[in-house]
């Protein structure tokens, strides 16, 4: 039995060249140095100027997820594959769960047979509430799962799955991160949507019209960044903390649909029209979903340290940069 000191990580981490990979590797060369090796994997192998070479892995594969984890021997595996976009999930179903549910449970497998010191820190949505946020109130750990689609319920399904394998020795921790942008993000996300527009619109690529979607909705925002540093947190006092533990990861402040717009309307020279676009505008019917992360901040000593407007301003300048490529 191989066991790793946390001193010297050794960190797999699945789905690594989408959005919060790159991320999660900076924190955590930022929190450790030479002394963390990092194995990146993802659908189809490739080169990332952060993550380094990201070699192929498909989590929906048991036999070639145990292989890896017998190859890279992880003291860590920080589970990020995902079907990002909601949207996507809810389009396809199927794919959904067999990557969100049935993947997580081949890679936890796989961890209790050829890895049992490793830790799986499992990243799940803050979207398993669902129906449990008509209250308005911030949802904790206790809040009652009652996801309302397709993604909520094959991420809740995989959180659930977790804890029973827990039982059976299983080292984890379950992370439920609430929306979160920054750069690098699709615009699949309304930030990022909201952003690419008007970078598009200053860039003269159509006319100086917003289409967008429910502007009434508040929503709770976190930077990226700071997401990724609750997970190196998370990584570093795993030792500590009880297998299976729940962690939400929020900022607690509902933002507005309507003021996140005004801010990157702000942060542009143009004078730009803004019209409602039926089709954007039947996503969710919540009107306030808001999470409570008080136990990250206390078990981790986590707190997001990105002032919101700054973030809104990256994703904003990313996409600008986008565009110039």
């Amino acid at each position: 039995m191989i066991h790793h000191m946390s001193s010297q990580p050794r960190v797999l981490i699945t789905g690594a060249g989408g959005f919060a990979g790159p991320h999660l590797v900076t924190a955590l060369r930022r929190a450790y140095g030479e002394a963390v090796s990092i194995f990146g994997t993802a659908l189809q192998a490739h080169e990332h100027p952060i993550v380094g070479t990201i070699s192929a892995l498909d989590v929906t594969a048991p036999a070639a997820v145990r292989e890896a984890i017998a190859q890279y021997r992880p003291s860590h595996i920080v589970n990020l594959a995902a079907i990002a976009a909601p949207s996507a999930a809810n389009a396809d179903p199927a794919v959904g769960w067999r990557v969100h549910l049935d993947a997580t449970r081949s890679i936890a497998m796989a961890i209790l047979d050829v890895a049992p010191t490793c830790v799986l820190v499992h990243v799940g949505s803050g979207l398993v509430y669902g129906d449990t946020a008509r209250s308005g109130m911030p949802l904790d750990e206790d809040a009652v799962l009652a996801p309302t689609d397709e993604y909520g319920a094959s991420k809740a399904a995989a959180d659930l799955a977790l804890g029973a394998l827990v039982t059976k020795g299983l080292k984890c921790i379950r992370f439920r991160p609430f929306n979160h942008t920054g750069p690098g993000q699709t615009d699949a996300f309304v930030i990022p949507a909201f952003a690419m527009q008007i970078a598009r619109i200053e860039a003269r690529l159509v006319p100086a019209v917003m289409l967008v979607g429910n502007l009434e909705a508040r929503r709770d925002f976190l930077d990226v960044r700071d997401v990724a540093d609750a997970y190196v947190l998370g990584i570093q006092r795993s030792d500590h903390l009880e297998p299976g533990l729940i962690l939400n990861v929020a900022s607690g402040i509902p933002r507005k649909i309507s003021d996140i717009l005004t801010m990157l309307l702000s942060q542009t020279e143009m004078s730009i029209a803004v019209e409602v676009d039926p089709a954007r505008a039947q996503a969710s019917g919540l009107s306030v979903v808001v999470g409570d992360a008080t136990r990250a901040r206390h078990v981790l000593d986590w707190t997001p340290g990105h002032d919101f407007e700054t973030t809104v301003r990256d994703v904003l300048n990313d996409c600008r940069s986008r565009l110039e490529l």
